[in-house]
C-alpha cells in the first residue's frame, strides 16, 4: 500500500514539472546587398540614346577573392562584341527572395556611328558586393553559372 501511495505521489509531482518546449529557430532574413562594389560597366544615364546589342560570352568564371576582407566573389568575363564601337554593360541586380543574383551582360552602340564590323574582344572582372549571410545562385543572361556563399 505504501508503495502504491509513493508511486501515486511521484506521478502526481512529476506532472507538475515543466515540459521541455521546442526552441524556435531563427527565421532567415530576406537576402540583400549590404554594400555594392564599383562597376565600371554599369549602365549609364546616356545609354538611353544608344541601341542595345548582344555579346558573345566565351568564358564565365566565379572566383573567391580571399585577399579582400570580408571575402567576396568575383565574376570573370571573357567574350567579344560585334564591332569596335560597342560599349560593354554589366548590370548586377539585387538578389531575389530565393537567393538568386541575376546579371545582365550586353553591349550598346550609337546607331548614328559608322563602324567596321570587326569583333572586339573583351575581358572584365566584376567584384560582387557584400551580401547578407546565405548561399546565392548566380545567373548570367538567364543561364546558371554557379553558387557562392556569403558569411
Amino acid at each position: 500500500m505504501k508503495r502504491s501511495i509513493l508511486l501515486f505521489l511521484t506521478l502526481l509531482l512529476s506532472a507538475c514539472v515543466a515540459q521541455p518546449t521546442l526552441v524556435p529557430s531563427a527565421t532567415t532574413s530576406a537576402p540583400l546587398v549590404l554594400r555594392s562594389e564599383e562597376n565600371s560597366y554599369t549602365p549609364q544615364a546616356g545609354d538611353l540614346d544608344k541601341q542595345q546589342a548582344g555579346v558573345i560570352l566565351t568564358s564565365l568564371d566565379l572566383l573567391e577573392r580571399t585577399d579582400l576582407d570580408p571575402v567576396r566573389t568575383e565574376l570573370s568575363i571573357l567574350g567579344s562584341m560585334p564591332n569596335v564601337c560597342n560599349e560593354l554593360r554589366v548590370k548586377v541586380n539585387p538578389p531575389d527572395d530565393s537567393y538568386n543574383v541575376f546579371v545582365e551582360i550586353y553591349s550598346l552602340i550609337d546607331p548614328k556611328e559608322n563602324c567596321d564590323n570587326v569583333f572586339q574582344q573583351f575581358k572584365a572582372q566584376i567584384t560582387l558586393g557584400i551580401y547578407s549571410q546565405g548561399r546565392y545562385s548566380l545567373w548570367v543572361n538567364k543561364i546558371y553559372i554557379g553558387d557562392f556563399t556569403s558569411y
